[in-house]
């Protein structure tokens, strides 16, 4: 090496290394997409199925690696795939399994976004899409081309609870795949690979990490978690085919996070209770939805699989019908406290409204006619929040 000290070798090519074997609290941060290999026997000597694929930065750092190992953990699987978003999760299983002509199932409550990517591979591939009610799982009804089950639990927006039992052991009599969108249990409110006496399983999990596990409102990502090696590799190959990956500065953050997303879930999902009560009081709604409610539906199923009664801090309400959409914009935009936006799992309180004739394919007998409104609760003072809703409501007049 030249002794010139201005030398640009030397910016890159350090003379003096700091030691890198210190623990700390946080585990090292690693920005990689270059990986520097030891030798020739260190390149040819590895392949992608390894537990630790260190060959580029889209395969995974020690940081990517660490979260998706924790992630596996808290849910209870055993292999871990981090995507930018938890919608790139749920593309991703889609991706990976649904061929031209091969059915898929959904709940009428699904996701809305997954539902769009499904219609567009129906469009475009021949997938074909069929829907189910969440709470009888007599309306599932598997074929032989059926390759694929999603479930949510809850559903998103109107939180019915499935029958997950039944609808788990109809898809294993069928060979169906099944696959749990994770976000609202968040790993913490029930076990998605063991869930039962029985011991059912699920197959894939897929968890918007967006939510609960940032709790920052401030960080975009998804993982797909399996116990089954084989579906892992499927996943994993599709993965890397199509380049999906995450910052290693966004895996540190949601690391970072980890450790108190219980108390965060605990103390949010407390506060929703609190509000659930003040809410079915309120003349103004025809009906209140929350898992935990013996009137919301699939109430019994909640109770059978979560763990010592827990659930997220959502709570949608169902307007009497003779609120319009105008009144009902009203109402949110004099909240001040919930602020309107997508998402949840967050420090700040949001709420969001949804006409339901729009999102719906099945006729709802279990829901009352109305538009409704999804408050997703913060870490504010639960007697603030409601406050603020009775302040609103009176815009409705």
């Amino acid at each position: 090496m030249t002794d010139n000290k201005t030398s640009p070798t030397l910016l890159i090519h350090a003379i003096r290394k700091a030691p890198q074997y210190i623990h700390t609290i946080q585990p090292p941060l690693f920005r990689a997409s270059t990986i520097i290999f030891q030798s020739t026997a260190h390149l040819f000597d590895r392949h992608w199925t390894d537990a630790y694929d260190y060959s580029y930065g889209t395969h995974g750092t020690p940081t990517t690696y660490t979260l998706g190992d924790q992630l596996a953990q808290l849910e209870g699987g055993k292999y871990c795939l981090l995507a930018p978003s938890g919608l790139s999760a749920i593309n991703l299983v889609n991706s990976t399994f649904l061929s031209q002509g091969d059915e898929v199932w959904v709940p009428d409550n699904i996701y809305g976004p997954n539902m769009e990517h499904l219609r567009n591979l129906q469009q475009r591939y021949g997938i074909i899409v069929k829907v189910y009610n969440p709470i009888d799982a007599d309306s599932f009804a598997p074929s032989a081309k059926t390759k694929l089950i999603w479930l949510e639990a809850a559903g998103s927006v109107t939180l019915e609870f499935p029958d997950l039992k039944n609808l788990v052991k109809k898809a294993q009599q069928a060979s169906v795949l099944t696959a749990l969108d994770n976000t609202w249990g968040a790993g913490l409110a029930f076990n998605a690979f063991d869930f039962s006496d029985e011991h059912l399983t699920i197959d894939i999990t897929v968890h918007a990490l967006t939510k609960y596990p940032s709790g920052g409102g401030d960080i975009l990502m998804g993982s797909v978690i399996t116990q089954d090696q084989t579906l892992h590799h499927q996943l994993f190959k599709m993965h890397a085919t199509q380049g999906i990956c995450v910052s290693g500065d966004d895996s540190a953050q949601i690391t970072r996070s980890l450790p108190h997303m219980y108390l965060r879930y605990q103390q949010q999902a407390e506060s929703a209770k609190v509000l659930l009560e003040w809410l079915k009081q309120q003349s103004e709604f025809t009906q209140v939805l929350h898992p935990t409610d013996p009137n919301s539906p699939g109430h019994e199923y909640w109770k059978e699989i979560c763990i010592d009664g827990k659930s997220a801090g959502l709570v949608s309400v169902i307007f009497n019908s003779k609120y319009d959409m105008h009144a009902i914009r009203r109402f949110c935009d004099a909240l001040t406290l919930f602020k309107l936006g997508f998402s949840w799992g967050g420090p700040m309180s949001l709420v969001m409204l949804y006409d339901l004739k729009h999102m719906r394919v099945l006729p709802n007998t279990h829901l009352q006619q109305g538009l409704l409104v999804r408050f997703c609760i913060g870490l504010e003072s639960a007697q603030d929040l409601i406050q603020d809703i009775q302040n609103a409501l009176k815009q409705l007049k």
